[in-house]
């Protein structure tokens, strides 16, 4: 058997947009990937859909896999000819422990290559608004591991050439350690009044900051029971942020978006409330197998109601697949939605709502297998794709609820709530249990009473069925406390 290969790449700080164009390209050949708690998640999604996902995430106080076992199953996988991925956060070189991964790919001769990524100890700083290095400010920047591996954990460093040497100073991962850090710097000539920031979760959109000096952070972290994953930045530079702070004043931040999802891939809506600053989680994950299609009745309709978006372009492809005349297609075409009119209008049709359809003639209903369950009289149903949940990602979504903080729920259309409430019970989720802390937005009116007709709260919808309506909204209102 042919030995496969590892790719060894750094994910980036968290932004899923911060990836490199290289990193993104391995993923989307993977065939196993074995990613980190750090790694975001939504990573993932650009993966094929029979790709293996293993995670191996490590918190302070306790490792799901430890790196030895880590090690061996790059190995393992890649012996059985696999493409590999090892996903992790940041850049795999800064404190990644890469060195130990790719020696024991070597020790086997299986070909490897390491992607860097964006470290995070650049990156949040910039999204907090502090360049790390400043012609007035910094000349020099050093990143260190705020916890080493030795019996207490307490970094053993060249306290004074960190003190004396170096303007700006990143430490990782290092909040256990914080009073110990500043402590040192302190006694080896660093002024008690030098500036110190904490910024956790550094890119996303659920990023905090703590900022005091050497000589207060300390109390100020535990008042405020600020935790890890957190840069702890040092320097007379972090004085810029009062002047160039922008990813905090975006409209959304601090808004953490649990998006009810219907369709496989990412969702316009969600890419743009991340660009707005709010931490968007999508769920439920679908996968989606295209089913082949009977088109000799096609031009016997007077009617063609479809139901999702992915609807559209799964039509038109076996259209043009079973070499169809699209001319001889005489009906008038209806959306479920407005992004199935979209989809339609995109294709140079003319579309309605499926509302203001009429009711007199012969109507075809197309979508994925789930429309022969919605009640539809006196149509026939084209079903062009089989959809279920991706149940591989179940697991990954109830780390990525507890990691966060979720204030607000988005159903974006009526068809989505039923789907997120059944989804959420697979996950041993209780819908009103999540509920009860959530501030529930519908689009739409439709939407609004199919929240209401599941017994679930409500608490408003926009002015307009449209994401720059939806953002206006979530940024006039203030985001309830969890």
């Amino acid at each position: 058997m042919k030995t496969g290969k590892v790719f060894l790449v750094g994910a980036g700080p968290g932004d899923v947009g911060l990836i490199t164009v290289k990193g993104m390209e391995a993923i989307k050949q993977a065939e196993v990937i074995l990613y980190d708690r750090l790694a975001n998640p939504k990573l993932l999604e650009f993966a094929p859909r029979d790709c293996e996902l293993i995670y191996c995430g490590k918190l302070p106080d306790r490792h799901i896999l430890r790196q030895e076992n880590i090690n061996d199953l790059l190995v393992e996988k890649a012996m059985a000819g696999k493409i590999v991925v090892r996903l992790k956060g940041g850049d795999p070189g800064v404190f990644g422990r890469v060195g130990e991964e790719a020696a024991a790919l070597a020790q086997y001769q299986i070909p490897f290559e390491i992607v860097p990524g964006i470290s995070s100890g650049i990156a949040a700083p910039l999204y907090a608004g502090i360049p790390v290095t400043h012609r007035e400010h910094a000349e020099s920047f050093a990143v260190v591991t705020a916890h080493d591996k030795s019996q207490n954990g307490k970094p053993l460093l060249d306290w004074a050439g960190l003190a004396r040497g170096v303007d700006t100073i990143a430490f990782y991962m290092g909040v256990g350690n914080l009073p110990f850090i500043c402590e040192n710097l302190v006694s080896n000539g660093k002024p008690a009044s030098t500036p110190v920031i904490l910024i956790q979760w550094g890119t996303f959109g659920r990023q905090k900051t703590l900022q005091g000096t050497l000589a207060n952070i300390s109390e100020k972290v535990l008042k405020a029971k600020f935790t890890n994953p957190a840069i702890i930045l040092v320097g007379e530079v972090i004085s810029l942020r009062e002047k160039i702070s922008w990813f905090e004043n975006k409209p959304l931040y601090g808004r953490q978006i649990l998006l009810a999802r219907t369709g496989e891939s990412v969702s316009g809506m969600a890419q743009h409330l991340m660009d707005q600053g709010a931490d968007v989680i999508e769920f439920p994950k679908w996968k989606k197998t295209v089913l082949p299609v009977d088109l000799t009745k096609v031009s016997s309709y007077d009617r063609i109601l479809f139901t999702s978006p992915e609807s559209v372009g799964e039509f038109f492809r076996a259209v043009f697949e079973n070499g169809v005349d699209v001319r001889k297609i005489g009906a008038d075409f209806y959306g479920a939605s407005t992004k199935s009119v979209k989809a339609l209008n995109e294709c140079g049709f003319t579309a309605k709502l499926a509302e203001e359809m009429t009711k007199t003639g012969n109507l075809l209903i197309v979508g994925d297998d789930s429309i022969l369950q919605k009640g539809y009289e006196m149509a026939d149903f084209l079903v062009t794709s089989k959809k279920e949940l991706d149940r591989q990602f179940l697991p990954i979504f109830k780390r990525m609820l507890e990691e966060a903080n979720v204030n607000t729920l988005v159903f974006p259309s009526s068809a989505s709530v039923g789907q997120f409430v059944d989804a959420l019970q697979e996950c041993d989720i209780d819908a009103l249990k999540l509920w009860k802390d959530l501030q529930v937005v519908s689009m739409g009116k439709q939407t609004m009473a199919e929240v209401e007709a599941a017994g679930l709260p409500s608490h408003g919808m926009p002015e307009k069925a449209t994401k720059d309506a939806l953002v206006d909204f979530l940024a006039s209102q203030q985001c309830k406390e969890v």
